[in-house]
């Protein structure tokens, strides 16, 4: 239900041997909000994502979705529960075709039959502009339709929490303001989303509140123009001493 608490993340940490990547790390994400996540390079973001979606344990911390503990549940389990997600890096189905991949995130991510699915992956396809490549293998699409696939297939998941990892790297101004004008569609239809991005002025005009980390810890939260005001964000983020 919109506005009740549908994800808390407590005290989480994650280290890859000597390497600490996530410290401590606290926030909650309400239903139906934007939570935009902002840092450098090597700041934690994706391993973040990483434990929530269930791709890599958590060392320590505590993870609760809709009331249910994740911790311990697998990625399968996590998206049959609605946490959606999209990779970086595009991972179609390359011998399938665009449609098939949908079909195969609705019925097994989503929990239902194929032809329950098939009414709803096509007007997935037609939102995210891939209708006239239904039937193309996606290992022959171009890497800007890859990127449209990888937010097609999460939400063909029937998502209530949807990740998205730098879904707007690479792309021009016009693409990029189509997919803010998607994002806004798909928050409007219901679905809560948390939305890690370089491309600041797509995030700023969707985001409700801007989560900034850094060599793993979390050193601001708030509305996004406060958080970008922050002086140790500025510095830390923009490079800008004030």
């Amino acid at each position: 239900m919109a506005n009740d608490l549908l994800l808390e993340a407590r005290g989480l940490s994650k280290s890859f041997g000597a390497l600490r990547v996530l410290h401590d790390i606290s926030f909650d994400v309400r239903g139906g909000e934007v939570l935009g996540i902002l840092g450098p390079n090597g700041a934690g973001k994706t391993t973040l994502f990483n434990l929530v979606s269930g791709d890599i344990r958590v060392d320590d911390g505590a993870l609760v979705f809709a009331g249910n503990k994740l911790v311990g549940q697998p990625p399968y389990r996590r998206c049959q529960m609605g946490i959606g997600r999209t990779y970086q890096i595009p991972r179609p189905y390359g011998g399938m075709t665009t449609f098939e991949n949908l079909l195969v995130a609705a019925s097994f991510g989503g929990g239902r039959s194929e032809a329950a699915c098939y009414a709803r992956c096509a007007e997935i396809l037609r939102d995210c502009e891939l209708s006239d490549k239904a039937n193309r293998p996606a290992g022959s699409l171009t890497l800007l339709d890859r990127k449209r696939l990888e937010l097609a297939r999460a939400l063909a998941s029937g998502p209530k929490l949807l990740l998205l990892d730098e879904i707007a790297g690479g792309l021009t101004d016009d693409e990029g303001k189509a997919l803010v004008a998607l994002i806004r569609r798909i928050r409007d239809s219901g679905v809560t989303i948390v939305w890690i991005e370089h491309v600041l002025h797509a995030l700023l005009a969707v985001a409700d509140r801007i989560m900034v980390l850094n060599f793993g810890e979390k050193i601001a939260e708030g509305a996004p123009d406060d958080v970008i005001n922050d002086p140790e964000v500025r510095r830390v983020y923009m490079g800008i001493e004030t």
